[in-house]
């Protein structure tokens, strides 16, 4: 048949008596058909039947099969050969299959899980004249509107379906089905662009006056002409391109022709009409975003269909419990098989390479100039002297200028009968493919771009347009500094999870109808729209109260909604993981925080997600489990200030109200509602009354993982490293009966000081309005944050959002209200934490001086012309950042840099744009003033990865969030003791002393001219050299020009004098002695009940 000697194909038919042939032979040990050793197998037959295009489900479905269990055993040898195949189309063949294996093999069905409610938006009212054409299209709010799914959603939906139907076919071969979930997240990205057609080809078009027609029949009727443009366009460029070989210019025509004309056009629409009204622009966008954003969507699309085409081939994963490389040679292992990896990426880095700013202009410019010239829309208008309709055809799109704060822009404006109908009718975004949990324990870090997902790369650390990151990264990585860093990572991926059905059922009830509880948000929102006043025009502080209550309410209610919609995405991802086992590769940012890589539903999530998540695993619960269960489940209701007897009492005391919780979630007394954190709370409820209704609590399996939090943990870490008394016991470093709580401590000194300026007259009446109304909730955010570089105006938004939450003062008061209170709050954490504050002087004042110095070998390059040029160079020059190592060997490099533009020539305007491989100056402020948060935060990265290693090494499950860590209710008191360890380790090593020593041999000759020091960075520097050691207070002062100019007196060196740009100091000379250390021991954490708790 194949050799087309009858003139006969092969049909559905023939495939199927092919397979049940095979499936013969195979099960034939001897005989006649044993000998038949011609049989096409599964993977040559399905590549047969996908070049034939005949659907699957036909063949499996087909008459020849007479036993359901005959199909069933061919529908698995299909999947599996699918999957080997690396098929094109594997989506839509595993989903064929999935189909004909649910509705023709009466397979066992699952247990009947009812569907979440998705978030819905009005449908349009599409209107038809006679002829069948689109006359017009009416969008309502009104409630009997016909509603459809909000396209993200339901694409999702789409795609989780497929993985549902995925599990019953390779239900025994997890890693096939983890090849075919990372697959689809990328046909998920394509089918975005696919609905778009799909939509518009179903409204009816045809009549080409179009001057009512929505939004989509226009972009429909661009996509047809700019597609055909673009085939000749590029074929054409390519010609030039050919003939006109310039080398000194690097070509478009190889990055345009890597993407089919088609989904060109669809993305360039696609990609303006989502820009529309971003940057300050009302009616358009600016052009050098737009042609950026373009180009950029071009390289992700582009990307996603290469990570279907260049799949590395991954060895079985080993048995749960290996621990081979936590063994002596464990480490030296992991560093060979990094460098035996090399070779699987060396074929992929031409395709994973990242596209230059200049070509993303480029290409986004050939792209947007087409579309301006083929996009037009048809304008009605009525004249107003004869009454007759007047129609034009005009640009959908026009370029222009603005001037925008003094400076003039370029902008690509739309139509104004576009952007009317962009008013009425709402685009999902187009290219973002999300990542979901993986079902096979994720591949290890073995490189910087090298692991967790098993055949799409990720980057080990989060950094953005940072080559200076990149290299150090790189660098590290070739001398095997990061294997303990990359061991960490591995144990955080390798923790399984899956979902708490019971929590997950409740949480569906609740979905579905539509209510507000917890942290899911309403249907509709609760709080009426504001009244508009009868005096509102003659009452100009009326009409103010009304336009700031208003605009409360249109946050709140885009609030809900975009709420709303994330919290859909969580439970369809919980819906769909319902049976499996999972896992959440980890990532690092810059500063190595760890974060999951699937964004919507992991432990970092909120108390939602959280509660929906158990460990896979259980423990026995034993004696002492059972208590720390107890102590949880007072943590997490609020009860967390007392001594650990007194929240077991708590809990027992409320034992009655936990399992009417557990037992009737919903239609009982609700204690549960009223925790901090609801949805762990009913969790840690359902698991406790199971244990004590077993047999034996004790041997209860328990999988709920128990918290272990710190308290204030930047400021455990201050308190650490400057040796400080007083901080210390305030946040439980030291011994205590009961645990301290800072939050009270620093509310109480707030009314404190609120009651003196009631009695003083000072701003009394914010005082007034506050007195009695200052919660450790309405402080916490802010302490918790100003060991991080809180600003005012941060703490300022903090407050304002706590205050409103209490819903005791109006919104025209708040601001004013929490501006004062922020200064109160800001001032009293000040004085409580003297030694904090003497570091982050430190630290900060250091990354100011790096920042202002010029390497040693740069100084004479920068020395030439007058002295307003070399002032001028010498500010170019400075672009040193800020750069240290934490303690497990992660090189971290502040990303702030002066933004330098620039210009590349476009059909539409010359354009502006920042590359962030080029050279600029860094930023000294911003460097300056996040360094000593974004130390502090890699300390406690740092902390918790040799914690997590730990725990590894003792068989122990370890999870965590930040400065919370997770494990079994039975292993806490194993946990606790690794944590005081770790940390005691981590800060006995000399922290700051290793800073200094490393920022001194790192900046080794750098200079600092002392013509770009402020006066008062100078008077801090004076101060510092006065209190240094005598061998640091002679600063060297050196001279580009002569020896005869430098000078020997310190006020000579601090003077800006004009000879001043030719004057540097040593920087290692200025940098400041370290802060003087108190007299807490570290050691003392070991007997600290409440350190962690």
């Amino acid at each position: 048949m194949e050799e087309g000697e009858n003139n006969v194909r092969p049909n559905a038919n023939t495939f199927a008596n092919m397979l049940l042939l095979w499936l013969r032979v195979e099960k034939q040990e001897t005989g006649p058909i044993a000998e038949m050793t011609l049989v096409p197998k599964p993977l040559s037959l399905l590549r047969r039947i996908v070049d034939y295009d005949i659907p699957v489900t036909l063949v499996v479905s087909d008459k020849a099969f007479v036993k359901s269990e005959d199909a069933a055993e061919v529908i698995k040898a299909l999947s599996r050969a699918a999957v080997d195949a690396n098929l094109p189309n594997l989506s839509k063949v595993i989903m064929e299959l999935g189909t004909a294996e649910a509705l023709g093999c009466q397979l066992e069905e699952e247990p009947d899980v009812p569907e979440a409610m998705p978030v819905t938006k009005t449908k349009p009212k599409v209107k038809h004249a006679v002829d069948g054409s689109v006359s017009d299209v009416e969008v309502t709010d009104a409630p009997e509107g016909v509603t459809e799914i909000p396209f993200n959603l339901f694409t999702l939906r789409k795609h989780l379906s497929e993985v549902i139907l995925a599990r019953r076919v390779l239900s025994g071969d997890n890693l096939a089905r983890q090849k075919l979930l990372e697959a689809s997240v990328y046909d998920v990205a394509v089918e975005r662009l696919k609905h778009q057609v799909q939509t518009l080809e179903g409204l009816g078009l045809g009549n080409k006056g179009l001057e009512h027609a929505d939004l989509r029949a226009w972009m429909w009727n661009w996509h047809q002409k700019l597609q055909v443009r673009l085939k000749w366009e590029v074929a054409d460029l390519v010609s030039q391109e050919e003939k006109h070989d310039d080398r000194t210019k690097e070509r478009l025509a190889p990055f345009l022709s890597l993407i089919k004309p088609e989904n060109l056009s669809l993305i360039t629409i696609l990609e303006l009409m989502h820009l529309h009204g971003s940057g300050g622009i009302s009616e358009g966008m600016k052009t050098a975003r737009a042609l950026l954003s373009v180009g950029r969507a071009v390289e992700i699309e582009y990307k996603a269909q290469m990570c279907k085409m260049n799949n590395i081939s991954i060895p079985s994963k080993g048995t749960h419990n290996d621990l081979s490389f936590f063994s002596n040679l464990g480490y030296r292992d992991l560093h060979a098989r990094r460098v035996a990896a090399r070779k699987f990426m060396e074929d992929s880095e031409e395709w994973t390479s990242e596209w230059s700013q200049t070509i993303r202009v480029r290409v986004g410019s050939f792209l947007v100039d087409a579309l301006m010239d083929v996009a037009t829309v048809t304008r009605t208008a009525v004249d107003r002297r004869t009454g007759e309709k007047v129609s034009e055809e005009q640009p959908a799109f026009y370029h222009a200028y603005e001037y925008i704060r003094g400076h003039k822009l370029g902008i690509i404006k739309l139509n104004p009968v576009v952007s009317d109908r962009m008013a009425k009718e709402s685009l999902r975004e187009a290219l973002h493919p999300r990542h979901l949990p993986m079902l096979v324990q994720p591949k290890r870090w073995i490189s910087y771009n090298d692991g967790g997902y098993l055949y799409n790369k990720a980057p080990v650390m989060r950094y953005k347009d940072s080559q200076e990151q990149l290299t150090y990264l790189k660098e590290a990585s070739n001398l095997g500094n990061l294997e303990l860093f990359y061991a960490a990572l591995d144990v955080l991926g390798s923790t399984p999870w899956k979902i708490n059905r019971e929590i997950f059922d409740v949480v569906l009830q609740v979905w579905n109808s539509g209510e507000r509880l917890g942290k899911i948000p309403p249907t509709v929102l609760e709080d009426p729209e504001p009244e508009k006043p009868e005096n509102y025009d003659s009452d100009p502080k009326a009409r103010a109260v009304y336009i700031a209550r208003q605009k409360a309410h249109l946050e709140a209610k885009a609030n809900n909604h975009s709420n709303r919609c994330s919290t859909n995405y969580k439970i369809e991802i919980a819906r769909t993981f319902l049976h499996d086992t999972f896992y959440l590769p980890h990532t690092v940012d810059f500063r190595g925080r760890a974060y999951p890589l699937p964004p919507h539903l992991n432990q970092v999530g909120d108390d939602l997600s959280r509660g929906l998540m158990k460990f896979a695993d259980g423990k026995p619960l034993t004696e002492r489990g059972l208590r720390w269960l107890k102590i949880h489940l007072a943590n997490l209701y609020g009860y967390d200030k007392g001594t650990f007897d007194e929240r077991v009492h708590f809990v027992e005391e409320h034992l009655g109200d936990i399992y009417d919780s557990a037992e009737n979630p919903l239609e009982g007394r609700g204690w549960w509602k009223n925790a901090d954190d609801p949805w762990q709370c009913l969790s840690c409820c359902m698991e406790l009354r199971a244990a004590l209704e077993s047999p034996d609590p004790a041997m209860f399996i328990s999988s709920l993982p128990v918290h272990q939090d710190g308290t204030c943990n930047g400021l455990q870490h201050y308190a650490a490293l400057g040796g400080d008394d007083r901080g210390a016991q305030q946040v439980n470093l030291g011994v205590t009966d009961r645990p301290s709580d800072v939050y009270t401590h620093v509310a109480t000194m707030v009314e404190e000081q609120m009651r003196r300026d009631i009695e003083t007259g000072t701003n009394e009446k914010w005082a007034h309005l506050l007195s009695g109304k200052i919660t450790r909730k309405v402080v916490k955010q802010t302490v918790m944050t100003t060991v991080y570089g809180v600003t005012y105006i941060g703490a300022r938004e903090q407050i304002e959002k706590r205050l409103m939450e209490q819903g005791e003062l109006v919104v025209e008061d708040a601001w004013q209200a929490a501006a004062y209170l922020a200064k109160k709050v800001l001032a009293c954490i000040g004085d409580l934490f003297t030694g904090a504050k003497g570091i982050q002087l430190w630290l900060n004042t250091s990354a100011r001086l790096i920042t202002k110095s010029i390497p040693p070998d740069r100084i004479v390059a920068a020395s030439s012309g007058t002295a307003k040029e070399k002032a001028k160079t010498l500010r170019k020059e400075q672009m040193t950042s800020v750069i240290w190592t934490t303690p497990l060997g992660l090189p971290i490099v502040q990303p702030y840099r002066a933004i330098k533009r620039k210009q590349v020539q476009t059909a539409l305007q010359s354009v502006f744009i920042s590359d962030p491989n080029s050279p600029a100056s860094v930023n000294s402020v911003k460097q300056a003033s996040a360094f000593p948060p974004n130390f502090i935060h890699s300390l406690d990265a740092t902390h918790m990865m040799m914690t997590a290693l730990e725990c590894q090494s003792r068989g122990i499950m370890f999870a965590s969030v930040h400065d919370s860590y997770w494990t079994h209710a039975c292993d806490i008191d194993e946990m606790s003791t690794i944590i005081r360890d770790t940390f005691i380790a981590l800060h006995s090593s000399d922290i700051l002393g290793k800073l200094d020593a490393e920022f001194r041999l790192r900046y080794k000759g750098y200079k600092v001219p002392l013509s770009s020091l402020s006066k008062d960075l100078q008077s801090k520097i004076m101060a510092y050299a006065s209190s240094a050691r005598p061998d640091q207070r002679q600063l060297e002062v050196s001279s580009i020009n002569s020896a005869d100019e430098m000078e020997d007196s310190d006020e000579d060196v601090y003077g800006m004098d004009p000879d001043m740009v030719t004057k540097f100091v040593n920087l290692v000379d200025i940098l400041p002695p370290l802060p003087e250390k108190g007299h807490f021991d570290v050691n003392t954490i070991k007997k600290s009940l409440y350190f962690f708790s």
